[in-house]
């Protein structure tokens, strides 16, 4: 059977410069294709060609006969007065579903979607269920290829998991644009990178994104292989060049040829392989006090009167320096609300919240308001063309080229720049404000990968406080060293990772929701599913585990301490001195060695 879309040669460009030239692609049935690739490179574009919503400025898109091709956007929008079953009806009548037809696929597909109301107005649903709307609407068509956008944005956790399950068990191919690496993991079973640095513009390869991984560095090395070899190429012939020999017979004319084409293919492989990466290096105060904010007993109620909803109840939470917390909950739990609690803009219903004197924070907001009337120049230095960066006065221009910016976009409106443009823009100027606490809400959307792991290098360097809130569970469990939890009904808990975190979700759903039935409660040991013998961590144990890694730090500092001190002639010629010191020795061993056991048995609980 033909692939059900076939581009060939495709070219796009936006002004004088491609986004891509001579690009095939072809989905065929089953294909799970993910498509990755830097910010700029064309991923939206190259895959509204391929839906048919642009056309291409050279080169054919051939869909297969009587063939769906299903498209959902990067932002869902719906119109004002359409409930949630006005949508998808109309989805319904347009893909010529009979009309004795609809209602059950309505039902099957609401059901696998679980929206809450049927009834709800669209335009008014959450940006996470907006996104599961849009989804669902070019589900009900019955695709045969179905192309996503950035399918994970703005979809929480819960919303993720639901989605990789979809496509994972659809009968229709899908092209999923994405830089959540562990939904690309979970679901593709192809990945592409569009990317300039290839000489088809592309790489793909068969397998999951680890697998691609693998390809990715064996086609560069082989690409570096290439290289080398055709510098020492060069090399001799330009030697040969320079000694000036004559064209005049066949032989020398072929050489002279030979060795201009050697030259420009070597011009060809160095212009592709020169990759950029944006710079992101945030930087910490100098502050030397430990305790940053504290928490005690915090509640939070929003709303007035049937509307009344609390986000959060009577918690008690320190943040000390380098500590840096992933904040973790359903749509709606009140992530959001926490970071404005930490910023001041919001107050709490009741309990107090402590700061240390002159804190300074540094807010990324996942709204990432910029004036879109300004010039980059304007946004990134507002009143001159220096901006002062780590105490050194850089020119804005140079600042600028820092994260991939070019001379001629300092000039061009904010309005211009693409969404991962923007990210970088206000990444640029949160890195002009040292800061004791750190706060990133949603800093991952529309980054892709590769800046993606920049930032993540640099989060893990930076030594101030972070509280961050994603819903990249790979730039979770890399970055957090401990995780608060809230559960959407204004419950909190500690953990040590996203993955114990996910876990004690599940256990609560279990525990909540008989199978087939509807939120009867069942006994919590009954409901706990097997697990080859292993024991689960208790509510102490958990909160023991998150702590315990600081503790054989401290251990091992006083160790380190100890044994320095036994290594100091003073101590070594002072019998008293030595006595106590090798007492202090003997010590902080046993409780370096208590620690360490105790980690490896809570480990052990918590399947780790």
């Amino acid at each position: 059977m033909p692939p059900i879309l076939n581009a060939q040669g495709i070219t796009k460009a936006f002004g004088a410069t491609p986004l891509f030239r001579d690009i095939s692609f072809t989905v065929s049935d089953g294909d799970r294709i993910g498509l990755i690739g830097p910010n700029g490179a064309g991923k939206s574009t190259l895959m509204k060609v391929l839906a048919g919503e642009e056309d291409a400025d050279e080169g054919d898109v051939a869909t297969r006969k009587r063939a769906r091709v299903g498209y959902v956007q990067q932002e869902s929008t719906f119109a004002a007065g359409l409930t949630i079953r006005d949508v998808l009806e109309k989805a319904l009548v347009r893909a010529g579903v009979p009309e004795g037809e609809r209602e059950g696929r309505l039902r099957e597909t609401s059901g696998r979607t679980g929206f809450p109301d049927m009834a709800a107005e669209a335009c008014r649903l959450s940006g996470g269920w907006r996104k599961r709307l849009a989804i669902a609407e070019a589900i009900v068509r019955g695709p045969d290829v179905l192309m996503l956008d950035e399918p994970t944005n703005h979809l929480d956790l819960a919303g993720i998991a639901w989605l990789e399950e979809t496509l994972s068990q659809a009968e229709f191919a899908c092209v999923m644009v994405s830089h959540d690496r562990y939904f690309l993991e979970n679901v593709a079973t192809e990945m592409v990178e569009l990317n300039r640095v290839y000489a088809d513009g592309l790489l793909r390869v068969k397998g999951s994104y680890n697998k691609f991984l693998e390809g990715k560095e064996q086609y560069l090395d082989a690409q570096s292989r290439l290289q080398d070899a055709l510098k020492n190429r060069v090399k001799i012939e330009t030697e040969w060049l320079r000694r000036g020999p004559k064209a005049r017979t066949t032989k020398s004319k072929a050489r002279i040829d030979s060795a201009q084409e050697l030259i420009g293919q070597l011009k060809d492989v160095n212009s592709r392989t020169q990759v950029n990466s944006a710079g992101i290096d945030f930087s910490a105060t100098e502050r030397q006090t430990k305790r940053l904010v504290e928490f005690e007993g915090v509640s939070v109620t929003l709303g007035e009167g049937a509307n009344q909803r609390k986000i959060v109840e009577n918690l008690d939470f320190l943040i000390t320096s380098g500590m840096r917390v992933g904040l973790v909950g359903p749509n709606g739990s009140g992530k959001t609300t926490l970071l404005r609690l930490l910023t001041g803009e919001l107050e709490p219903s009741a309990g107090t919240i402590k700061k240390a004197a002159m804190l300074k924070i540094v807010y990324f907001s996942q709204t990432r308001e910029l004036d879109e009337g300004l010039t980059l120049r304007r946004a990134l230095a507002p009143d001159s063309d220096s901006v002062v960066y780590q105490g050194r006065v850089v020119h804005v221009a140079s600042y600028a080229t820092k994260f991939l910016f070019t001379s001629e976009q300092l000039n061009q409106p904010v309005e211009r720049l693409s969404g991962g443009e923007r990210a970088r823009v206000l990444i640029a100027k949160l890195m002009l404000e040292p800061a004791d606490l750190l706060l990133l809400d949603e800093p991952t959307n529309d980054l892709d990968i590769q800046t993606l792991e920049i930032l993540e290098e640099s989060l893990l360097e930076y030594t101030g406080a972070l509280v961050l809130v994603t819903h990249d569970r790979y730039m979770l469990d890399r970055v957090s060293t401990i995780v608060l939890g809230l559960d959407g009904k204004g419950g909190t808990q500690r953990f040590a990772d996203y993955t114990q975190w996910e876990q004690w979700r599940g256990e609560k759903v279990e525990e909540s929701i008989v199978p087939g039935g509807a939120g009867v409660a069942v006994n919590p040991a009954a409901a706990e599913p097997a697990s080859g013998g292993k024991k689960k961590l208790s509510y102490l144990d958990a909160r023991e585990f998150a702590g315990i890694e600081a503790k054989v730090d401290e251990a091992e500092n006083r160790l380190q301490a100890a044994r320095e001190a036994l290594d100091d002639n003073a101590v070594a010629t002072d019998p008293v001195k030595l006595t106590a010191a090798l007492k202090e020795m003997d010590d902080a061993q046993e409780a370096a060695d208590a620690l360490y056991a105790r980690w490896a048995e809570l480990s052990e609980k918590a399947g780790v």
